[in-house]
């Protein structure tokens, strides 16, 4: 037995030489950089500023328009994105033929990279040649400008992230709704009970852990979101009471920290990266204490 395990670990030694690597030494090393001023030439030396770029992160305006407009992309997604995976499953639960080939179309656009995904809705959304305004236009409600205007620009986003991600999404919680004992609903029918009277009082009973845990799964992966606005809108549109862009995201906003400017820009990145991590840490553990008592039970 101690034999067989020695060998499990000389196996596993590679590839845990490769995470380490590649992913806690980066960790580390930001936790150093955040503390540190940074220069652009490799040549000169770090500079100890203690928790001066935190001071600097924590005071700049645009920090707390980006957290603020993350609350926002979480929000409309929480509204948008959160409830049409259930009505998908649930759909394709009630239907009796054809489940499969319905399961490979909502599954498709999980499986489109997301700079194709993006440049696809850009061009959805153009005015001039877009289909969407194109279509609003024939009952006379375009052109909505949609990534130019600030009032709907974030909404854009949640929209085309729903789209791309609500399939795969649907396919758990259809997963789910497999694992629900039948002699529940057939007791139900028995009784009298209609669709949503099953629904209310059977489908999202039992589906209320599960749900729970996309939640915090989508408020985790809603936290980072950065390739949307950075392909998209570029963190804008950039207004009069708004000149920071109202798409820029927490990890938008830690790019152009980082690429933007000047050497202490990297430190400051760092500082903001770490804040970001504290509130990821705090996400995951509220997801791992809920699975293991999930797991308990």
């Amino acid at each position: 037995m101690r034999l067989s395990r020695r060998s499990a670990l000389l196996f596993l030694l590679p590839a845990l030489m490769l995470f380490v690597g590649f992913s806690w030494y980066p960790i580390a090393r930001g936790f150093v950089y955040a503390f540190q001023e940074i220069p652009w030439n490799p040549d000169q030396p770090t500079e100890w500023v203690g928790l001066s770029n935190f001071h600097s992160v924590l005071g700049d305006p645009a920090f707390a328009i980006a957290w603020r407009n993350v609350a926002i992309f979480v929000g409309l997604g929480i509204i948008i994105g959160f409830p049409v995976p259930i009505a998908l499953a649930i759909a394709l639960n009630e239907l009796r033929r054809g489940r499969g080939f319905y399961r490979l179309m909502l599954y498709m656009p999980t499986i489109l990279p997301l700079v194709v995904v993006a440049y696809l809705w850009r061009m959805l959304y153009r005015p001039e040649i877009g289909v969407i305004d194109g279509l609003l236009g024939l009952v006379g409600l375009g052109p909505v400008r949609w990534l130019e205007n600030p009032s709907t620009a974030m909404l854009s986003l949640v929209l085309m992230s729903t789209w791309k991600y609500a399939g795969g999404t649907a396919l758990i919680y259809l997963a789910a709704l497999q694992g629900i004992p039948s002699q529940l609903y057939e007791a139900a029918e028995i009784d009298g009970a209609g669709f949503w009277q099953r629904l209310w009082h059977i489908t999202l009973p039992q589906l209320r852990f599960i749900m729970v845990v996309m939640l915090l799964l989508q408020l985790i992966a809603t936290c980072q979101v950065f390739t949307e606005p950075f392909l998209m809108t570029d963190g804008g549109p950039m207004t009069a009471g708004n000149p920071h862009g109202a798409t820029l995201t927490v990890l938008l906003y830690i790019y152009n920290t980082a690429f933007g400017g000047g050497g202490g820009g990297l430190g400051a990145a760092a500082a903001a990266s770490v804040i970001l991590f504290v509130v990821m840490v705090v996400f995951s553990l509220l997801y791992l204490r809920l699975t293991r008592r999930a797991g308990a039970v």
